[in-house]
């Protein structure tokens, strides 16, 4: 996904699926290119965000509009501009010893 074009999608209830979002946002009139929920890698459950890519910067503006704050499964949802993921540092385990490097 670009991140110049993409929606951050906070506040889900855990059972809205990808599909039911997209319905959402094409609902609006609002042309999308994917979207994405992001679950537990152990538990398969949702984590309650996710993202929308979209093809235009206006498309993403008017999803940001009549989205953010709209009413799903009871809770409201905050969406915005996604922010670039920040580089994640390697951890190493040390199993309760550690090891100089």
């Amino acid at each position: 996904m670009e991140e110049e074009k993409k929606a951050y999608l906070g506040n889900l209830e855990y059972s809205v699926t990808e599909e039911e979002l997209k319905g959402i946002i094409e609902e609006k009139g609002i042309q999308v290119k994917e979207v994405k929920v992001i679950k537990d890698r152990d538990s398969g459950r949702s984590k309650g965000f996710g993202f929308a890519e979209f093809e235009t910067d206006e498309a993403l503006n008017q999803a940001i509009e009549a989205l953010d704050g709209l009413e799903v499964k009871g809770r409201k949802l905050k969406v915005n501009k996604a922010r670039k993921q920040k580089p994640r540092f390697e951890q190493r385990r040390s199993f309760g010893f550690r090891k100089n490097f």
